[in-house]
């Protein structure tokens, strides 16, 4: 069967630069200038109107040429800015900024090791990078010449900041740029993903894909007043005040942080990176209305110490994405928030711009929308989907299948990457590589992942990343290896790496403890935290194999999920 959202149609609108659609709207004119950024950390705040004004002038330093004071940057000259950044307010309008212009930026984890920073310059070669001071250590091991490399937030001597170029503007009376035509298809910024299997991926999101995904929202919310009245916030002077604890390099944190926020004046409050006493403390001190978190964080709040007497009494909305929250783990949660009468989830993945389907508020479109627990809701607004089995054909309803979907909001295909382009983006659907589920009233069941990447504490994670550090490692102590999850996560469901490896002679020769502790090791140092062997490393004669040569990972994880549960009960 094919599946069509209920929502009405997306509007449609003229090919442009998103940041008109963000910016340039009737209803922004009566808006207060409002305290827009604040950094919970250093009290530092910048309002609405002084981030505009911030966005246009970093955008025409940027943009005006050498000789009369810029940086002569420009998209005709194939330039691709890379962005390794915490969250700051100086990122964010940088972001906006680079959008004025029309010149595509690189998202690169904050999170990164040396040489996964390497893979992504390899991937994305970009033209410059704008860097935060507590980054450029990782920075300079990027070969990235260092007059092609800015500092982001603060100071550094030798460096010219995001600030310095706002100043140069303003100081030397710069004609201001004027925001830069786009088409739908013109690309706005690369982000990393996965895909359905194999190594890391630059996905390309264009303008249209993010105006068509802003719209999606939009119209999602036009129907939610049809059922409920508007909020009254409970933030200082009615705002609504959004805690983002999500690193915005990922593309949840991403659009929670830079476009979504712009729906209505909306006060953010920038966490630069996750503390879990910073969180607690804010809450009440900055009056927090809505909080958007992923399900490793809200197994880290419900555990800990603070969480059955702090003060959660102004927040009035929690989301929850990335991964699949267990619903007894978000009952959990919504039980200490008096507020809030529902933890909002969805469904979605980078190749899709964000989201593919969110659960509805009770009584939408008619009662049609059903808010199903365990579900991960309804197809967003002009989304179709079709579930497939493996035979290719169509699954019937309530049966599960590799989930397609397509709608404006899928991306333009990976950067650089043709092959696997061809492979996920097949004949104008988006293969997801997830088994799901549809039933009778169009509400969607995630059943399991059908690609090899992994979900752990919201972050994709590719098996085969793994395996090809674990082969690289200098003293050639393995000669084949296999990763899968295993059972072993902060919540039930998720699956934390684990390797299966063949001893090499000189493997042999160290002995399996040795090697073992050898290989953990140099995952540790290579790559970021969440990919590391958290399910161990394992030592067999051969990888099982088909008489193709595909690997049977499922041997191995019963195997090892068989011993470990033997193991559990013994104890």
């Amino acid at each position: 069967m094919y599946y069509k959202s209920h929502y009405p149609p997306l509007p449609q609108i003229p090919p442009q630069n998103v940041h008109n659609v963000l910016f340039h709207r009737p209803d922004q004119a009566d808006w207060p200038d409002y305290p827009l950024h604040v950094n919970p950390l250093t009290g530092a705040s910048r309002s609405f109107r002084q981030f505009l004004e911030t966005v246009r002038d970093g955008a025409t330093a940027m943009g005006t040429d050498l000789n009369l004071g810029g940086l002569g940057i420009r998209a005709e000259n194939g330039e691709i800015v890379g962005v390794l950044s915490e969250n700051s307010m100086d990122c964010i309008a940088l972001l906006h900024s680079l959008l004025a212009m029309t010149v595509p930026f690189a998202m690169f984890s904050s999170y990164s090791t040396p040489f996964e920073l390497q893979h992504a310059f390899k991937l994305t070669d970009p033209t410059r990078l704008f860097v935060t001071p507590a980054l450029l250590p990782l920075a300079l091991k990027s070969n990235l010449p260092q007059d092609r490399m800015y500092i982001i937030e603060g100071n550094v001597q030798g460096y010219t900041s995001y600030g310095d170029l706002v100043a140069r503007a303003r100081d030397n009376k710069l004609p201001r740029l004027s925001i830069q035509q786009a088409q739908r298809a013109t690309l706005a910024y690369l982000t990393f993903s996965s895909g359905t299997t194999g190594l890391p991926k630059a996905v390309m999101i264009s303008h249209g894909n993010l105006i068509d995904s802003l719209c999606q929202i939009l119209v999602m919310s036009a129907e939610v007043l049809k059922v409920q009245a508007p909020p009254v916030w409970n933030g200082p002077g009615g705002l609504n005040v959004t805690f983002n604890v999500l690193p915005i390099h990922h593309a949840y944190g991403l659009h929670i942080a830079t476009f979504r926020c712009f729906f209505s004046p909306t006060t953010l409050l920038l966490l630069p990176k996750w503390n879990h006493d910073v969180f607690f403390d804010s809450i009440p001190k900055h009056r927090v209305t809505t909080i958007y978190l992923v399900p490793s964080l809200v197994h880290q709040i419900v555990h800990n110490p603070r969480f059955p007497t702090a003060d959660f009494s102004t927040v009035q909305m929690i989301s929850c994405g990335a991964a699949y929250l267990p619903v007894s783990l978000a009952e959990q949660l919504r039980s200490r928030f008096p507020g809030v009468e529902r933890v909002n989830e969805g469904y979605g993945m980078s190749e899709c711009t964000l989201s593919i389907s969110m659960k509805p508020v009770p009584g939408m479109l008619e009662g049609r929308a059903k808010n199903v627990p365990g579900s991960v809701g309804i197809l967003l607004p002009g989304v179709e989907a079709r579930v497939v089995r493996e035979d290719g054909q169509l699954a019937a309803l309530n049966e599960p299948g590799e989930l397609h979907v397509r709608s404006d909001s899928v991306a333009l295909g990976y950067w650089k990457n043709k092959k696997a382009t061809g492979e996920t983006f097949k004949d104008g659907w988006l293969r997801t590589g997830d088994r799901m589920r549809i039933d009778a009233d169009g509400v969607l069941y995630f059943e399991d992942r059908a690609k090899d990447t992994l979900k752990v504490s919201g972050m994709q994670v590719s098996p085969t990343e793994i395996e090809e550090t674990l082969l690289r490692h200098p003293d050639g102590l393995i000669i084949d290896v296999t990763v899968a999850g295993v059972s072993g996560g902060r919540t039930a469901d998720e699956r934390v790496p684990r390797a299966w490896v063949v001893l090499s002679a000189r493997g042999k020769a160290l002995g399996a403890t040795e090697v073992v502790a050898r290989l953990d090791a140099w995952i540790r140092e290579t790559l970021s935290r969440y990919k590391w062997l958290r399910g161990g490393v394992g030592v067999v004669n051969q990888i099982p194999k088909s008489p193709t040569g595909k690997v049977l990972r499922r041997v191995l994880v019963d195997e090892y999920e068989t011993e470990s549960g033997s193991r559990t009960a013994r104890l």
